[in-house]
């Protein structure tokens, strides 16, 4: 015992302390802590600190027993209303979660398809668009029925030029 109590003294008793609280320490330990703090100073007085310490704390936790009953008694109806809100609010489901994280995009996003379609819908156009339907074919029903071909094809500016025209009129 002697040996380890030597070993000890080396290293000082502050890990001992450090590691367990006063009340918790076994019977080794106390025998180990009261050979070292005879030799060495600095150990003395980091266990009389201990010592003070925990006689504080159990002071502090004692008064605030006392002063548990004494408390208002609409206190702990409070304390535990709103410790019980927050539970319900991280306990949210995930579609209530996904909504407050992107209820603003989606509705900016409705509001907006809503405006599209009033303008759609709504809006008059500005110029009716007419839609002619005789075409301009090279093609004569002779030709056609008997397989006739032709070699005086259009090229694709005369195509051109032939769709587009009233186009142009138009302007």
């Amino acid at each position: 015992m002697l040996e380890s109590a030597g070993e000890t003294m080396k290293d000082h008793i502050t890990d001992i302390l450090d590691n367990a609280p006063l009340a918790l320490l076994n019977e080794n330990d106390r025998l180990t802590i009261s050979a070292h703090i005879k030799d060495c100073v600095a150990c003395d007085r980091a266990f009389e600190a201990a010592q003070i310490s925990a006689l504080l704390v159990k002071a502090r936790a004692d008064e605030a027993a006392d002063n548990a009953h004494n408390a208002n008694p609409f206190f702990q109806t409070r304390v535990l209303a709103a410790w019980r809100e927050q539970q319900a609010i991280n306990k949210a489901s995930g579609f209530r979660r996904l909504w407050s994280a992107t209820g603003a995009l989606v509705a900016s996003m409705a509001a907006t398809t809503a405006a599209l379609g009033v303008l759609t819908f709504i809006a008059p156009a500005t110029q009716p668009v007419t839609q002619q339907t005789a075409a301009l074919v090279p093609y004569s029903a002779e030709a056609v029925v008997m397989d006739q071909s032709d070699n005086d094809q259009l090229t694709d500016d005369q195509v051109f030029s032939a769709i587009y025209a009233d186009d142009d009129e138009g302007k």
